[in-house]
């Protein structure tokens, strides 16, 4: 075990760990070992080439376990570093692909098939930049990276006041949703005094398709533990929690790890570095309600008490965790910290936007080819992240939008992808920056459908303190129910941006106030098709089964049988040899002879 008490203990672990992986031609193989990796069948395929390296007893070869590298289209990944050569990944590795690598790429030399990425010129890694490239569970290697150093920087030349005039002067901003300075509310935080403070990060992490912040933990969580120590130096607290929920086992046990390392380092616990700062961190967890990620929810949620929301003033930075000065940061607001100590605030402060400084994470779902994980330059556009890096619509479908904020957000469509993206344009254009979920969406979405998905979130979600909240948002799925089963009239549409408006001004806490967010905006840019459900009883996405009617085409039918056979219903009749016909009153639209039509003789109106 090598203690830390000084920032040269810190600069021998770097120097012996660098000397170590330099040695002469060393090549490293990195497999991608995050959730979605492991469920890919990543252990195999690590498994698979150390097998492989010792058959052909290549002494000089290595493999360790990383992070996500942010291609989760594309797992298993791979990435192979040859002294001398461009690193590459290689994607969709199965066990066949994994012997050729050993024996031909690395061994022969040979030029070989499934590399799917270089460096992405689109990309900037800050929050990212060591998830992917380390071994999450060594802490020497998060050292050998300038691991902690930040936080010896912190203590021994700049003072508190000088950590927090950094942070004000990069112009970070809250990456969990809301967008507030950060450097201001660690001032907050440490101009109210009191025997106790606390620190805690919010890992809470709870928007449909999003998986920024477990990502991060579980490829880089040391930068986490680093960062809140040097939160808990500048504001004058001694403890910090970690507040993060259940259902994520490999991000919590990369935690536990990175906590207990940096204690026995003494980079955690009594005298840091022998610098006379305390600093120690413990777990919390949650049961995975999304109101526990707004900051006075989680905080009730730690001292045992129902996850509800109050009102602020006053804020956690005044009367937080048990009555103290408490700041709370999210996961991504914090990994950026150890970067901007030590390169400068003036360094971050040039990258981004006039008022969004630095990069974003997002985390890019749905309908997209390169589904993943990615960090951009604010003021990257949306029809960057898509089709440049995002690789375009699955299918070469039409794109049809983009909801980003998460539940909380809006639906962005094609006249919107040009925009810059940063906190402003994204609420002036009717959504939200959120905490990065990015869900694309193509021509076969129902955008009532996909309103009526994100209100039955919140809906369930509602901690029920509030009654905007609690019953507003009933109401609302109830009227998108009807539209979306042909049961609204125009009147019910009237009511439903009504009644958004009135959650919007009267809810406790920002999910309830941000909950009509789906419906005001797709009622903005989608109207026709609500007009259409309701109106016409259509579905032009095909999406609504209520709507929708299945009937066979005489001409193209030709008695096969096959739909009859399949139809769970009995729904369709005929003899062999003749067209069939649908019984409209005893289908259940659930496509199945649609499905099985060799013939193409079923259409879907």
């Amino acid at each position: 075990m090598n203690k830390v008490r000084s920032i040269d203990d810190l600069k021998n672990i770097k120097n012996e760990v660098r000397s170590k992986n330099a040695k002469g031609d060393l090549t490293i193989i990195k497999v991608a070992m995050a959730t979605c990796s492991i469920a890919a069948g990543a252990k195999n395929i690590m498994d698979s080439l150390i097998n492989e390296i010792d058959k052909h007893n290549l002494e000089n070869v290595i493999v360790i376990k990383t992070g996500c590298m942010g291609y989760c289209y594309a797992e298993p990944t791979v990435e192979v570093s040859i002294n001398g050569k461009e690193d590459v990944v290689f994607g969709y590795v199965d066990e066949d692909s994994a012997r050729n690598i050993v024996q031909n790429y690395i061994k022969n030399g040979e030029e070989i098939e499934g590399v799917i990425s270089n460096k992405d010129s689109k990309q900037m890694k800050i929050v990212l930049r060591n998830c992917g490239s380390i071994d999450p569970e060594n802490i020497d290697e998060y050292i050998a990276v300038d691991g902690y150093e930040a936080l010896g920087k912190a203590l021994f030349r700049m003072g508190d006041d000088g950590v927090i005039d950094e942070i004000k002067k990069s112009g970070l901003r809250g990456r969990g949703g809301g967008g507030f300075p950060t450097g201001l509310k660690w001032e907050y935080a440490r101009k109210n005094k009191a025997d106790q403070k606390y620190v805690i990060c919010n890992a809470d992490e709870g928007d449909p398709g999003a998986f920024m912040d477990r990502s991060i933990l579980e490829g880089d969580p040391h930068s986490i533990v680093e960062a809140m120590a040097i939160c808990g130096y500048a504001i004058g607290a001694s403890e910090g929690k970690v507040y993060i929920r259940a259902e994520y086992p490999l991000a919590i046990k990369r935690l536990q790890k990175a906590i207990k390392d940096a204690r026995e380092y003494g980079l955690l616990g009594k005298d840091i570095m022998g610098s006379g700062f305390d600093f120690d961190i413990d777990i919390k967890y949650g049961a995975g309600a999304f109101v526990c990620g707004e900051e006075t929810a989680l905080i009730h949620s730690i001292e045992g008490e129902r996850g509800e929301p109050t009102t602020k003033p006053p804020f956690p930075a005044e009367s937080g965790l048990w009555g103290k000065p408490t700041n709370v940061n999210n996961v991504e607001t914090f990994a950026n910290i150890p970067a901007i100590l030590l390169n400068g605030g003036d360094w971050f402060n040039k990258i981004g936007t006039e008022r969004s400084k630095g990069t974003k994470v997002f985390a890019l779902a749905g309908k997209i080819n390169n589904v993943g994980l990615i960090e951009v330059p604010m003021g990257t556009t949306l029809r960057e992240v898509i089709f440049d890096i995002g690789g375009g619509i699955v299918n070469n479908k039409r794109f049809k939008a983009v909801q980003t904020g998460g539940p909380s957000g809006g639906c962005l469509t094609e006249i919107d992808l040009d925009t810059p993206i940063d906190f402003e344009n994204l609420i002036q254009r009717g959504s939200m920056m959120g905490s990065g979920g990015m869900i694309v969406m193509d021509e076969e979405d129902c955008m009532p459908s996909v309103a009526k998905f994100y209100l039955e979130f919140i809906e369930d979600e509602s901690c029920g303190k509030c009654t905007p909240c609690r019953i507003g948002t009933k109401r609302l799925y109830e009227i998108l129910e009807k539209v979306t089963t042909g049961r609204a009239a125009m009147e019910d549409l009237d009511q439903l941006r009504v009644l958004s408006d009135v959650i919007k001004d009267t809810a406790l806490c920002g999910l309830g106030q941000t909950a009509p967010n789906p419906i005001l905006s797709t009622l903005s840019t989608f109207w026709d098709e609500y007009e259409d459900h309701v109106k016409y009883g259509k579905c032009t996405a095909g999406k609504c089964n209520a709507l929708l009617k299945y009937r066979i085409i005489k001409s193209k039918c030709v008695g096969c049988t096959l739909c009859s056979r399949v139809c769970p219903t009995s729904a369709i009749v005929g003899r062999p040899k003749q067209a069939h016909v649908i019984e409209q009153t005893k289908c259940i639209k659930c496509g199945a002879c649609m499905d099985k039509c060799k013939f193409y003789a079923i259409k879907k109106d």
